[in-house]
């Protein structure tokens, strides 16, 4: 039987998990920036040589597809609380059920765990991004010091690292 862990945290109300890395969006990492998107200056976000700096066009994108993005996972994650309260009712309710019902139930129960856990690992990253977007260090590899890029980071806000570091750390 496999086990998984289960998250909670008490940053959003909303089931986010903590980690390690995580910074909620309002705890003081964005003292520079006390706005949204149009408090970020696109002139000081870094880019890669040979890249187009930021517009603030750019800017205001990013920060809208991140915060439909925290909105999306967050009611992820209130489906997910809800099917598993379901599952876990259900359950109990086990009595004639034989082994293979039972089974076919544990695995509904641990692929929503799974599902959950993912959703709230990827809005933790999110509002991490978001809070780094408002603050200091978006665009910043967290390896290395350099840049990122303007075309990974429009492909995948929630990159903290660049390419080169990103490979040596899948590499491992």
């Amino acid at each position: 039987m496999t086990t998984t862990r289960r998250k909670t945290s008490t940053t959003t109300g909303r089931g986010a998990a903590p980690s390690r890395n995580h910074t909620p969006a309002g705890s003081g990492a964005r003292a520079a920036n006390p706005g949204g998107a149009e408090a970020v200056d696109p002139a000081e976000l870094p880019v890669r040589p040979g890249e187009e700096p930021w517009t603030t066009a750019e800017v205001a994108e990013l920060h809208a597809e991140l915060n439909s993005e925290l909105e999306r996972l967050r009611d992820e994650i209130d489906a997910a609380e809800a099917a598993l309260t379901g599952l876990m009712r259900d359950s109990n309710d086990g009595a004639g059920d034989d082994q293979v019902d039972a089974g076919t139930k544990n695995i509904n129960r641990e692929s929503e765990l799974a599902l959950a856990n993912n959703a709230r690992d990827m809005l933790s990253q999110t509002e991490r991004a978001l809070a780094r977007l408002e603050g200091v260090g978006f665009g910043v590899c967290e390896s290395c010091g350099q840049a990122v890029g303007k075309a990974r980071l429009q492909a995948f806000p929630r990159a903290t690292l660049c390419i080169s570091c990103k490979a040596k750390q899948e590499r491992r």
